[in-house]
């Protein structure tokens, strides 16, 4: 049968945004749809690699050039020398524009596309050619119905650290250092706060919004999403659910090192702050001491740029502990039998995957989302414990005696068996909503039969 159903995808230009939604085109490829993504010259090999095997064409337009502040060749945010470059870095890919609309001329009719929330100059070109637009943001319901509840109250002269109510959602009780930066400003301004505008207009005028969570999870949320905000969020995940190993005949060294663990009946904890965080060299030390302090097994993957590690460390704690600086599947650790915990930035990917993998967390929010995505791990879904600041605030230092206090709690305290035995649960339901007849199966369905009408219409 020929594909009648052709979507374009343009993920950003980020490995945590780009992910889930190769496991979206996997899964729609399923459904007999024709895929096209867009990607650039620098990202093409990564694109390659992950989709190969599969009939998803892969289209290549030049990143901007000659950017003011930003390094050549650098087309993904994991590679910017600071953060502090996004906005420079964000606002580059307009400049894209005329390049995505020429390759869309050139494209069999699109039945409609799914595009990065942080793509919002994407809509212009999507209502050009008459083609509905989906917008993918790596947020769950939760952080964007606290984010948007919440603004009124962030304007007022509440504290820092002073818990309030979310007006729509009264339970739950949030401090102004759960947003980050343009969010918890009084009066927000500036070129980070003018894209957030730009985007959140962008995405109310676009046809939906794919969330990468499941109903059952966030059924209050999504609910109250959809009441106080547009466009219709849609729950299609957990899209690493999606996912399908790839057949390796080689194990890597760390998985080696996890059989090992695993034959002597140990427990590792698995630690890792994603690609964006940036850890002061002083918090780095303290890290290192809690780990070491704690005796509790672990797998620890840094940045290379981190270069403190080499004291003695590794040596010291060779017998239990193993620091890896390349690029790991987090995916294929998590699901080790041996790997019991994880220290986590609470990125909303990592925190679903922890969640399919059924592995509990011991949450460390740094940037962004995390914040909000930590209260919902320990507080509200409660798969998981906090890690002790030195003075009991969300964005506190970490010293060494609160690391040390936190994974043992995790790995051996009440308090990890009870976050152990309810991540099982939770995880067997993130499970059943993929599959077929399952929640998030049946959404993905309703949405491709209701853009497939409207467009024959």
């Amino acid at each position: 049968m020929a594909c009648t159903i052709h979507v374009v995808v343009f993920p950003f230009m980020s490995k945590g945004h780009t992910i889930p939604i190769f496991d979206l085109a996997r899964f729609l490829l399923r459904r007999n749809i024709s895929i096209t993504i867009f990607t650039t010259p620098a990202n093409h090999p990564f694109f390659s690699d992950s989709l190969s095997g599969t009939d998803i064409s892969i289209i290549e337009i030049p990143f901007p050039q000659n950017i003011q502040e930003l390094p050549p060749g650098v087309e993904s945010t994991d590679r910017l020398p600071s953060m502090s470059l996004f906005p420079t870095f964000v606002n580059a890919t307009k400049l894209m524009k005329p390049h995505f609309e020429k390759a869309l001329e050139t494209l069999p009719s699109v039945t409609f596309m799914i595009t990065d929330g942080f793509l919002g100059w994407t809509l212009d070109s999507a209502n050009k050619f008459g083609i509905p637009r989906l917008v993918y943001f790596g947020l769950n319901a939760f952080s964007r119905v606290l984010t948007i509840s919440a603004a009124s109250v962030l304007r007022t002269q509440v504290s820092d650290d002073e818990l309030f109510e979310v007006p729509d959602l009264p339970w739950i009780k949030i401090t102004r250092n759960d947003f980050d930066l343009p969010f918890r400003d009084r009066e927000p301004k500036g070129p980070l706060f003018d894209f957030v505008k730009e985007q959140s207009m962008a995405t109310s005028k676009s046809y939906g919004l794919l969330v990468n969570s499941f109903y059952e999870l966030e059924s209050v949320y999504v609910d109250c999403c959809n009441r106080i905000s547009s466009p219709k969020s849609w729950c299609i995940g957990p899209l690493c659910a999606f996912h399908e190993p790839a057949r390796v005949t080689e194990k890597p060294s760390y998985i080696k090192w996890l059989d090992r663990m695993l034959e002597q009946g140990k427990q590792v904890l698995y630690v890792a702050f994603g690609t964006q965080a940036e850890i002061s060299p002083e918090q780095f030390k303290e890290i290192k001491i809690g780990l070491e302090k704690s005796e509790v097994n672990f797998l620890w993957v840094v940045r290379k740029s981190l270069d403190e590690v080499e004291d003695g460390f590794e040596n010291r704690v060779k017998n239990r502990g193993l620091v890896v600086t390349e690029w790991v599947n987090q995916r294929e650790i998590l699901s080790h039998g041996s790997v019991q915990g994880f220290l986590s930035h609470c990125g909303w990917n990592s925190v679903i995957e922890s969640i399919c993998a059924k592995v509990p967390i011991l949450a460390w929010p740094m940037m962004a989302d995390q914040h909000l995505n930590a209260r919902m791990v320990v507080e509200v879904i409660k798969i998981g414990v906090r890690v002790e600041t030195c003075d009991g605030s969300v964005r506190g230092f970490v010293k060494w005696e609160g690391l040390e206090k936190s994974a043992k709690e995790l790995m051996e305290g009440d308090k990890g068996k009870e976050a152990r035995k309810k991540v099982m649960e939770i995880g067997e339901a993130a499970i059943n909503a993929v599959k077929e007849g399952g929640s998030s199966w049946q959404t993905l369905n309703e949405l491709i039969v209701e853009l497939t009408e409207s467009k024959s219409v």
